[in-house]
């Protein structure tokens, strides 16, 4: 049997660790388990698509502070992404 995982769920949480995982796929950060930097536009593309679609689907469910929250990372990434996609040309 797997250990449980005492940490609380959030949706913030898990808002945090998609935009954590885009910064990795947009070269901004390291990835942990390699220590590299890697740019992988589409992988980052796609899990922005994904925080939207979390947007969309938990509409009237999240808490002002998740909306808050969601919202201003979905912003932050999509500049990033769009600069990222500048500078690569």
């Amino acid at each position: 049997m797997p250990a449980q995982d005492t940490a609380p769920r959030s949706l913030i949480g898990l808002f945090v660790m998609l935009a954590s995982e885009v910064l990795m796929a947009l070269g901004e950060t390291e990835n942990p388990a390699t220590g590299e930097r890697l740019r992988e536009l589409p992988h980052a593309a796609a899990l922005i698509d994904l925080l939207t679609l979390l947007r969309e689907k938990t509409e009237g469910h999240r808490s002002v502070e998740e909306t808050k929250t969601l919202e201003d990372l979905i912003y932050d990434l999509q500049l990033r992404y769009v600069a990222a996609v500048k500078s690569s040309r």
